[in-house]
């Protein structure tokens, strides 16, 4: 029974904060895209496109800086008093973030979208939660679970928005702080309090000394990096950038792009239910040819026209949730001596950096076709997936060194 619950409340606060993280994607695209006037989309007489790359981009710099800390912080501090603290805040964010759209404050709301993602970077703490405490298949079926309800949120967020904003633009944002604040309370009384051992240093000091990135010094983990980096380049670009896709291409509003991203996340959510079975195939060659799957669909989505595009949109589900299902389940079996926090941290932090990233560079294509940062994303996961398979092939090939990879 605590085993179901464990899952259970992981999964509940999974779903959740990916709900409000995901609840401005079709919202503000056709608010940026318009010539509205308004001091938000026209902040110091900014492109309003630019200043929309901006607003995608501060939200993952906040879930960089979270994922990279909250991780490790609860290694030491304890994985529920660390998450029950992070999903309060982040509901405090979401109804600062409605605060700033009425003021039609830009500053205000980038403030908001980045203490909400600070907060938001304890998806590390769930992921480690469920690899620490379960063992064998079970665990890989429960990260699998876990990514499914991350997945299922990037669908009931723009679906809440698309279904929700005609009553109010900041309508979608209260009910999503209203949420997080009821899943907390829940969680509260499913998991069980912790005994931590009195240990010196404070909770800054674990964070600046023990955050993710450390895990860098090591060569198998600066290769994960640097193929997982470029692979989450690509999905970045996609999640990023195919609403203002849809915008430019077809015309869409805010609800036309709720629906096709529910049929992705639909998808993406019901192969999570099945992508942690065990499989024969070493799991890094496993997870280039998923990782190639995803590629060829962001490379449709920039050089197909609109059909082909929203086909490519919703089939991309498919391997991207496979991919994530093999690469967590060998990452938590092959580096647990580094501390399942600051390992799953690592990856969090690989994929909130790419967004960064590709924010950044989208801002600036954008400028002269939203296309080019859809085919630069397909080409960079494309990378990925070639990399993953000679580091498969590698190692097949040398017993030491896959004996070294999966060394602490």
């Amino acid at each position: 029974m605590k085993t179901v619950l464990l899952i259970a409340s992981a999964c509940l606060l999974g779903l959740l904060s990916t709900t409000g993280a995901s609840l401005p994607y079709p919202i503000l695209p056709p608010l940026f895209a318009a010539d509205s006037g308004n001091a938000l989309t026209n902040f110091l007489g900014l492109p309003p496109k630019l200043l929309f790359g901006i607003a995608l981009m501060i939200n993952p710099v906040g879930l960089l800086l979270g994922s990279a800390m909250l991780g490790p912080v609860s290694d030491r501090f304890g994985r529920r008093r660390v998450l029950l603290i992070t999903a309060v805040g982040a509901a405090v964010g979401h109804a600062l973030t409605a605060a700033a759209l009425v003021a039609q404050s830009y500053p205000l709301f980038l403030l908001a979208r980045f203490v909400t993602g600070l907060l938001e970077g304890n998806g590390s703490i769930m992921r480690a939660m469920l690899a620490e405490r379960l063992t064998g298949g079970l665990r890989n079926h429960a990260l699998s679970w876990l990514n499914g309800a991350f997945h299922l949120g990037w669908l009931v967020g723009p679906l809440l928005a698309g279904f929700t904003v005609a009553a109010g633009i900041t309508l979608p944002f209260y009910i999503a702080a209203g949420a997080l604040l009821l899943g907390a309370g829940l969680a509260a009384l499913a998991l069980d309090r912790e005994r931590i051992e009195a240990q010196p240093g404070s909770w800054w000091a674990v964070a600046r000394e023990r955050h993710a990135l450390t895990l860098l010094r090591h060569p198998p983990l600066r290769t994960l990096f640097t193929v997982h980096f470029a692979y989450a380049c690509g999905v970045a670009a996609f999640y990023e950038f195919f609403p203002l896709w849809l915008v430019d291409i077809g015309g869409y509003d805010t609800r036309r792009i709720a629906l096709v991203n529910m049929g992705m996340c639909a998808l993406m959510t019901f192969a999570a239910l099945f992508a942690g079975r065990a499989s024969p195939m070493e799991p890094r060659r496993r997870a280039s040819l998923q990782a190639a799957c995803a590629a060829t669909a962001i490379l449709a989505v920039g050089f197909g026209g609109l059909w082909i595009g929203l086909a490519a949109i919703v089939l991309f589900g498919l391997p991207h949730a496979y991919y994530n299902a093999t690469l967590q389940g060998w990452s938590a079996d092959r580096f647990a001596g580094h501390g399942q926090g600051t390992v799953m941290g690592l990856l969090s932090t690989t994929f909130c950096l790419a967004n960064i990233v590709m924010a950044l560079v989208g801002g600036v294509l954008t400028l002269f076709d939203t296309r080019l940062v859809l085919i630069v994303g397909g080409l960079l996961a494309a990378w990925a997936a070639l990399a993953l398979h000679r580091w498969s092939r590698q190692a097949g090939s040398d017993p030491a060194l896959a004996l070294h990879v999966g060394a602490k």
